[in-house]
């Protein structure tokens, strides 16, 4: 139990360090989150700070996935967990958790959306590079990140009812990317919003 609870604090303090707020501050001199939609995420600081500082931001947001899961499986396997699917899980779930609500900075974080797309890289390569894909025809088709990002998260576990290779660990996921969806959608509620009544921002970054 106690290699359970290790894994899932380390996945929490990894999602929690937010990286938007720490380069906005370090390239532009302010913190992302009291700028533009103030959400610390990639797209705002595409928004705020410029292409390069966003780039920098979905680039390391993604590898906290990575890392969270590559360290779940690293210590399932020294400690012979029995069961390496829940130890995963609970890695992919707590550094989506940690991106959204970061210890470090006041419970004030991002959308998941980068660092579950981390996550999904490496627990299925073929579910995340579809919901990839399709998240960028829609915001390509509809210049709205939001769009592709809220569709992407419900086409996750539909996914998963249907893909049953690839895994980097075999076992049910069923229930893991339902939960996923969940928070991804939840993290856009106001999205949905602005979406519903036609006033959501357009995708432009700074000049």
């Amino acid at each position: 139990m106690a290699i359970y609870i290790i894994v899932g604090i380390i996945a929490y303090c990894l999602g929690s360090i937010s990286f938007s707020v720490i380069i906005s501050k370090k390239m532009a001199g302010f913190d992302v989150r009291k700028k533009g939609s103030k959400n610390a995420g990639s797209t705002n600081v595409l928004r705020t700070v410029g292409k390069k500082a966003a780039l920098i931001t979905l680039i390391c947001d993604i590898l906290k996935g990575v890392i969270a899961i590559l360290i779940a499986v690293l210590l399932g396997n020294i400690f012979n967990v029995s069961d390496k699917v829940l130890l995963i899980q609970i890695a992919g779930i707590l550094v989506i958790l940690g991106h959204t609500f970061p210890v470090f900075f006041g419970f004030k974080g991002g959308k998941g959306v980068a660092t579950a797309i981390g996550v999904l890289l490496v627990v299925n390569w073929q579910i995340a590079l579809i919901c990839i894909v399709f998240a960028l025809v829609l915001i390509i088709l509809t210049k709205t990140v939001s769009m592709g990002s809220i569709a992407s998260a419900i086409l996750c576990p539909v996914l998963t009812l249907f893909i049953t290779n690839h895994y980097i660990v075999t076992g049910n996921y069923i229930i893991f990317a339902i939960i996923i969806a969940l928070i991804v959608v939840y993290n856009h509620r106001s999205n949905i919003s602005r979406i519903l009544k036609g006033e959501e921002n357009k995708l432009k970054a700074k000049k």
